[in-house]
Formats: structure tokens, sequence, C-alpha cells
């Protein structure tokens, strides 16, 4: 019978999932991701955050939508304004 590792506690923590979707663009405006709406900086501390960090970040995560609209510009913006 071998030894369990005693790495294995590591890898099973009860740690809260990343929000991101893999959709990392910055809103120009509102500073927040618009895959996964958090700041820069909570995507970058989020390893390091605690357990009740993630979840208070989670949590302010719904009310976060609403505040990134559709951008207007590009060909069809300048399209519009003609």
């Amino acid at each position: 019978m071998t030894k369990p590792d005693p790495t294995d506690a590591i890898w099973k923590r009860a740690e809260i999932d990343s929000p991101c979707v893999k959709v990392c663009v910055i809103h120009p405006e509102t500073r927040l991701c618009t895959g996964c709406l958090r700041t820069i900086d909570e995507i970058g501390a989020w390893s390091g955050m605690s357990v009740e960090a993630r979840r208070d970040v989670m949590s302010t995560l719904p009310e976060r939508a609403p505040l990134i609209t559709k951008r207007r510009g590009g060909r069809a913006g300048r399209l519009a304004k003609s």
C-alpha cells in the first residue's frame, strides 16, 4: 500500500471556483472584465484571496452586470453619425 502524498491536501481545499469565462476584455469606462465582471485588481489577486474574500467578490458580481453597456463605435458607429 502506498502512502498518500502530503501535498494532496493543497489540491483538495474547499475553494470557490473562479468566475472566469475566458472572455478577458476590460470595459474602458467601468474597468471591469466583460466576461467575469471582476476588476483587474480582483483578477490579479484571486489566487491569493481567502475564501471569504472570494465570496465577497462573487456576491457583488450580479450587481455589476448592468454597469457594462454595449460600446458604440467602430465602423457602425461612424456610419451612423454620417
